[in-house]
């Protein structure tokens, strides 16, 4: 039978090891180490010192002579995993995710990867973040075939980023179907250790349409809610508007190329009203209106997860929304130059170009 090394022990080594053995700050396993070379310095077997310190025989006789070869620092590191190292061919995971596809799926999954290149779904996970890879997410993009888009761009940014004197900025839009849901059974609240819930199905009580016009300058909004969204109740907020707006200044209303804006009712009623300038963004391009953040915050902060069990109750949640919004306007402060957007839509159509050539040879 193979001895095991006989342990001895300065005063100085023990008082470390017992100190270490007694750590609350060191890792567990640390102290377990040091608790065995204590009881092999006392003279203990390996079999006692496992059932002392809760290890195994062979585990201990290892640490054992770990200690014995190499001192405090040879337990301080951890023994090498056996088995061959698996090698990881990090580049052929990027190749196989980026220019193929996985059978009857859309995009790769760290399973399927997995046992495509034979490595665990760490490994892959692990390739994919090195490299910032995210196969399971995609991004929408809608490219503007409008041949005005570059005078349109510069127009509506000049108006953002230097509005003229004596003049308001009103980004106007509507949020058409906004829905009076109601859901089929209570909810519980919120609480410690819970979130709150909601019933995934719902019941429709009606619809109605939030028009809204953001001010740029001050970031104030007009808000009108109807029941429809013609020419008709276009040209009633637009009234509401003019009565809302100091007489003495120009309005540059910023809105998109929906059929009800430029409506000949409603062309007729701007020609009376020459102290209102229509400026529309171009198509496909409703980003470029800064009220659809607007849209974006009601939506978030109230109506996603509002229930109303009426029509009328959904409006007066919308008016009071609007209200409270308005007692502490913050504007939103449009930081890109038409030149910034200008090149990226370059370097946008230039890749698609590009992959759209390679698809056709």
């Amino acid at each position: 039978m193979r001895k095991a090394p006989v342990i001895e022990l300065s005063s100085a080594e023990r008082a470390q090891l017992m100190r270490l053995a007694r750590s609350k700050t060191s890792s567990v396993r640390l102290a377990r180490r040091a608790q065995i070379v204590l009881g092999a310095a006392d003279g203990l077997d390996n079999e006692t010192i496992a059932a002392q310190v809760g290890a195994g025989r062979v585990q201990v006789g290892r640490w054992r002579t770990r200690y014995a070869e190499g001192g405090l620092a040879a337990i301080e590191q951890d023994l090498p995993r056996g088995g061959r190292p698996v090698k990881v061919d990090a580049a052929r995971i990027v190749r196989l995710t980026t220019q193929t596809l996985p059978a009857a799926a859309t995009h790769w999954s760290t399973r399927t990867m997995a046992a495509q290149v034979g490595v665990s779904d760490t490994t892959v996970l692990r390739v994919w973040r090195q490299h910032g890879l995210k196969p399971q997410r995609v991004r929408s993009f809608k490219v503007s075939r409008d041949p005005q888009f570059v005078e349109k761009l510069e127009d509506i940014v000049g108006l953002y980023m230097s509005p003229p004197e004596h003049a308001l900025v009103l980004c106007c839009d509507e949020k058409s179907q906004v829905q009076a849901l109601d859901r089929t059974q209570p909810g519980l609240a919120l609480k410690k250790g819970r979130a709150q819930t909601m019933t995934h199905d719902y019941k429709r009580n009606g619809t109605t349409t939030l028009f809204a016009a953001l001010n740029v300058l001050d970031g104030k909004v007009i808000g009108q809610c109807q029941q429809r969204h013609t020419h008709a109740e276009w040209l009633k907020f637009l009234r509401k508007i003019d009565r809302e707006t100091p007489k003495d200044k120009t309005l540059h209303l910023i809105a998109d190329n929906y059929a009800t804006h430029k409506h000949p009712a409603v062309q007729e009623w701007l020609a009376k009203h020459p102290r209102f300038h229509m400026h529309f963004t171009p198509t496909s391009a409703s980003w470029l209106n800064m009220v659809e953040r607007f849209f974006r915050d009601i939506t978030v902060n109230r109506l996603r997860r509002g229930v109303f069990t009426s029509v009328p109750e959904l409006i007066e949640a919308i008016d009071e929304y609007v209200a409270h919004h308005n007692t502490n306007p913050k504007p939103f402060i449009w930081t890109k130059s038409a030149d910034d957007i200008l090149q990226k839509v370059i370097r946008a159509n230039s890749r698609l170009s590009s992959k759209q050539n390679a698809t056709l040879h």
